[in-house]
C-alpha cells in the first residue's frame, strides 16, 4: 500500500507533550517520500525528571494514538528518559516494542549512540542544554554506552521562559557550541535535547575542533531512514552527508522568517 504523502515511508514519531521544537525539526529533516504522524508523550508529573521517567512507564498507552496506520518505524524523540531509565532496561523495552510492533522501534538516544559507533567516535564533545542534575545522568548514560565525553557545553541558562530546553534560541546554542573550539582530539559533538533548536548551528558549524556536530534530532531522523534498510549497516557517509545539510539545508532556509 502507498500512503499519498508517504510513498516510501510512514514514520510514527513520539514527543515530549510540550515540545515545540522536535516536529518542526524532523519535518524538515525527512526525504523526500517520507512523512510522519506524532502521538505525545504525556505526564501530570510536575517536576521535569519525573516526567521523562513516566513517558516511558507508558510506551504502550501512547502508541495507541496511531492506531491502525500503517507506520513503518516508529521514533521517539525523547532523550532523557532514557538517561533515567538506564542502557539495560532501555535496550529491553525498544527491543520489545521492535517485536511486538513488527516494526523497527528506535529513540534519539539509541539513534546518537548507533550514529556514534558509524563515525567510529570514542572521544565526544557534548553541548548539553539541560539542567545540571539531567546533565549528570547525561554523562553517567554515554559512559556506559562506552563512550568518553571529553567535554561538556551548557548554554546560558534560560531566566524566562516556559520550559528550560523547549524556550532556547539558536544563539544560545551557537554560543556554547564554540565554546569547544580548543578542545583537541574530539571524535564528535553532540548537540543534546530534541526540544533545543538545532538545524541553523549544524548549517553553520557542520564541524568544530575538527570533529563532525550533530544533533538528536538529525541523528534519529537518519538512524530511522537508516532502519528501513535493515541489509545495509549505519552508513557514516550518509551520515555526513546529512550533518552537511543535503536533503534539507534548502527546506531550512525556505522555512526561516
Amino acid at each position: 500500500m502507498t500512503l499519498e504523502y508517504a510513498a516510501r515511508a510512514l514514520v510514527g514519531t513520539l514527543t515530549p507533550q510540550a515540545n515545540t521544537t522536535a516536529e518542526p525539526e524532523l519535518n524538515m529533516l525527512w526525504p523526500a517520500g517520507f512523512s510522519m504522524i506524532t502521538a505525545r508523550l504525556t505526564s501530570a508529573k510536575p517536576l521535569l525528571e519525573d516526567r521523562l521517567a513516566d513517558y516511558y512507564q507508558h510506551l504502550d498507552d501512547t502508541l495507541l494514538q496511531f492506531g491502525n496506520a500503517p507506520v513503518q518505524v516508529v521514533a521517539a524523540a525523547c532523550t532523557g528518559s532514557s538517561y533515567l531509565i538506564g542502557t539495560g532496561r532501555e535496550d529491553a523495552l525498544f527491543t520489545a516494542l521492535g517485536r511486538r510492533l513488527g516494526v523497527p522501534v528506535t529513540n534519539s538516544a539509541l539513534a546518537v549512540v548507533a550514529a556514534l559507533h558509524s563515525l567510529q567516535a570514542k572521544r565526544i564533545g557534548l553541548v548539553s542544554p539541560y539542567p545540571k542534575n539531567l546533565t549528570a545522568h547525561s554523562l553517567a548514560y554515554w559512559a556506559s554506552r562506552g563512550f568518553e565525553v571529553a567535554a561538556v557545553a551548557k548554554p546560558e541558562p534560560i531566566k524566562e521562559g516556559f520550559h528550560p530546553v523547549y524556550a532556547m534560541a539558536r544563539p544560545m546554542i551557537d554560543t556554547a557550541l564554540l565554546t569547544l573550539e580548543n578542545t583537541a582530539g574530539l571524535d564528535a559533538i553532540v548537540l543534546l535535547g530534541t526540544g533545543a533548536p538545532s538545524l541553523g548551528t549544524l548549517l553553520r558549524h557542520p564541524r568544530v575542533a575538527g570533529a563532525p556536530v550533530f544533533s538528536c534530532n538529525l541523528a534519529l531522523a537518519w538512524h530511522s531512514i537508516e532502519l528501513m534498510a535493515p541489509e545495509h549497516s549505519p552508513s557514516a557517509a550518509s551520515l555526513l552527508s546529512m550533518i552537511g545539510g543535503q536533503g534539507w539545508a534548502e527546506v531550512f532556509a525556505r522555512r526561516q522568517i
